[in-house]
């Protein structure tokens, strides 16, 4: 009897996640797993959703939750009021969530309240900062779920120092009070060698742009701490300026639309305008997944707050500056193949002048070998 999954995603970075799992499911698991997709809405603009379920080739969400935009307390409400009925119905053996978002949590919560198993994908992460509403979705998570998929070493030692036991126990089922925690690897490495090649295809973006390979700084900015704090966008925006001014390069910012708003609406005009008049400073509509991993591959430097990013620029052999005063992911800062430079202009520039001089070159397999998302596909039929 096949066991029923129930996957809750609702943020760009989940469909990509989920993709390398539900290609694993249909290619290999299908006799022995049914999965359904409820897609939250979280991010609802079709630039930021719907896009990835088509050129990642997601099966399409049997359900969709159109919860959108809102404060954090009332969508994550929101959802949990439209996940009960839902997992009621189809009475899942387990539901399957990824990371630390608001859809995250709200299944977690309803599944937990149901007394249904919770797999978690990216368990273990932690920084440290309980200020990040991140943080607490991902310790709150962790700690319902009977499942627990850790990318790293560091990830399985956070939550052995929260007395979860990480002894390998084949002869258990797991449950909410046995949990298993398994060092995975990661499954958006499985995502970069799968798509990696196949984003090659699309070079002629490098064409549109007008960029070279190893010529330009791939720049991102979405996270609220910097987009809602006008004197840190434009600390940030100043120091790309100044980046400009002493290198013979160009800076790509595929925008998120939260942050072209900030810009056009909050920060001191006479920034946006310099940009404007900056010839190599290139604005672009927000990318799809393949196109970010193009530009990521080919960028001679990274600059971004987003998690995954910063992962990725690890896959690609990428040194990047994290526009953050922590990150999830210290083994990039250990490695000093990165560097936590919040909004700190001084430290943006210089940053990016020694990275520009000394490229770090040793990115050893911090994140598993590529395989995870059958590690976890074995774990489930196994463990539960």
């Amino acid at each position: 009897m096949r066991k029923k999954i129930i996957t809750v995603i609702g943020a760009r970075p989940q469909f990509i996640k989920a993709a390398a799992i539900s290609r694993m499911i249909g290619n290999s698991y299908a006799d022995k797993m049914e999965e359904i997709i409820i897609h939250t809405g979280q991010h609802y603009d079709a630039n930021m959703s719907d896009v990835f379920f088509k050129e990642l080739q997601i099966p399409e969400p049997s359900y969709n939750l159109n919860v959108g935009s809102n404060s954090h307390a009332l969508q994550t409400a929101e959802m949990m009021m439209k996940l009960e009925p839902i997992l009621l119905n189809e009475k899942p053996d387990a539901v399957l969530v990824y990371g630390d978002t608001n859809s995250t949590l709200a299944a977690a919560m309803v599944s937990s309240k149901l007394n249904i198993p919770i797999i978690h994908v990216e368990a273990g992460l932690r920084s440290f900062q309980k200020s990040m509403p991140e943080e607490i979705n991902r310790i709150i998570t962790d700690h319902c779920s009977s499942l627990l998929f850790c990318p790293t070493e560091t990830a399985v030692q956070n939550l052995k120092a929260e007395g979860f036991s990480t002894e390998a126990s084949n002869n258990q089922k797991a449950n909410a009070d046995n949990p298993s925690c398994i060092k995975s690897g990661d499954v958006m490495y499985d995502n970069v060698r799968y798509y990696g090649n196949i984003a090659e295809e699309n070079l002629m973006l490098m064409n549109e742009l007008q960029i070279e390979s190893q010529k330009f700084i791939l720049l991102t900015i979405h996270r609220p701490i910097n987009t809602d704090h006008p004197k840190r966008l434009e600390s940030i925006l100043a120091a790309c300026l100044s980046i400009l001014k002493q290198n013979d390069i160009k800076i790509i910012l595929p925008i998120h639309p939260r942050t072209s708003q900030k810009i056009n609406e909050s920060i001191n005009p006479e920034i946006p305008q310099a940009i404007e008049n900056a010839v190599n400073f290139i604005i672009t509509d927000p990318k799809s997944y393949l196109e970010m991993l193009l530009l990521e591959k080919h960028a001679r430097l990274i600059i971004t707050d987003s998690g995954g990013v910063q992962k990725e620029a690890y896959f690609f052999n990428k040194n990047v500056l994290i526009l953050r005063h922590e990150t999830e992911w210290n083994e990039l800062i250990q490695n000093q193949c990165a560097v936590l430079v919040d909004a700190d202009e001084d430290k943006i520039v210089s940053a990016a002048s020694r990275f520009m001089r000394n490229t770090k070159n040793e990115f050893p397999a911090l994140f598993g070998n590529g395989n995870a998302a059958e590690i976890i596909c074995n774990t489930i039929i196994e463990k539960l």
